[in-house]
């Protein structure tokens, strides 16, 4: 019984490296796409890809049924959650990646946890701890040294438009993250008919726009594909089995802060973006606010 433990253990952190490596890919992934294709045809291609994979996911999982079952309170929930999750909160994301650099757009959207717990004080009704200030007082400081961009003293050299939408976009995360959380369906067919939603909200808003009949080039539809997979598909689905075949939840959960100092690996070597050394200091200091505020919420239980 032992050894069939640690061997699912031993799983568990294949799946969540896994996960961590595609994520970390994935800042390199939106640059390239969005050099190449405007916000909504990229989205929507990435959208319709995360759609057929986890549909794909749950043909094999023999889990259609639960489709049957659906019932219209269900199907409106996931149709609020499509809106928030990909259609507003991607649209909101990448139009941040678009004015910023990958190393900084990407960490300034980590914030979430901290916003989270705002959050749930109006929606779930929690009550709020000082430490929770301070934790997001400390991961606010972390935000203004990634913005600086490597000039620390010199405030302004970040577009502020880019970096008011990288961080808000946590907003929209942590909002999708309380309501996905109280939904208590099949995760894979949860994901599925939200992305279903949200690829009609963005097929909709492509045929309204006008942007339809638009060029795409190859390249920006292979990197959109990725995305499509990798983002919003099948690594989500890594991560929760790495999660269920864990010994312990909370060393496999932690293992998810590596992938932004990965991310810079593929960021400086495929997009030739130079580090900044006010990154991975910012970072440091972002997931030192949600340390801070875990450990407080393990003393509270």
């Amino acid at each position: 019984m032992s050894g069939l433990l640690l061997n699912k253990n031993q799983q568990s952190y294949i799946y969540a490296g896994l996960a961590i490596f595609f994520w970390s890919t994935v800042p390199t992934a939106f640059k390239i796409s969005l050099g190449e294709l405007d916000i909504l045809p990229m989205l929507t291609i990435a959208s319709l890809t995360s759609t057929l994979i986890l549909l794909i996911v749950v043909l094999a999982g023999k889990k259609t049924y639960l489709l049957r079952i659906t019932t219209s309170k269900e199907l409106l929930n996931s149709a609020i959650l499509g809106c928030i999750n990909p259609f507003l909160y991607y649209l909101i994301l990448l139009r941040a990646y678009q004015l910023l650099p990958a190393q900084v757009a990407q960490p300034l959207n980590m914030i979430w946890p901290i916003i989270l717990v705002f959050l749930s004080v109006p929606i779930l009704k929690q009550k709020i701890e000082s430490k929770n200030f301070i934790a997001l007082f400390i991961s606010f400081i972390g935000v203004y040294i990634i913005s600086s961009q490597g000039r620390l003293f010199k405030p302004g050299h970040s577009d502020l438009t880019g970096v008011l939408l990288a961080t808000g976009s946590s907003i929209f995360w942590a909002f999708y993250f309380i309501l996905n959380v109280k939904d208590k369906r099949d995760e894979g067919v949860k994901l599925l008919l939200n992305f279903a939603f949200g690829s009609i909200y963005l097929i909709a808003a492509m045929i309204f726009s006008g942007k339809w009949h638009i060029e795409i080039s190859f390249r920006g539809a292979a990197a959109s594909v990725y995305v499509g997979i990798f983002e919003m598909g099948i690594t989500f689905l890594f991560w929760l089995k790495a999660l269920r075949m864990a010994a312990t939840t909370a060393k496999i959960s932690n293992l998810v802060y590596l992938a932004p100092f990965v991310s810079l690996v593929f960021v400086h070597y495929i997009l030739h973006e130079p580090v900044y050394y006010t990154t991975p200091v910012g970072l440091v200091l972002i997931i030192s606010g949600i340390f801070f505020q875990n450990r407080r919420s393990k003393t509270m239980v």
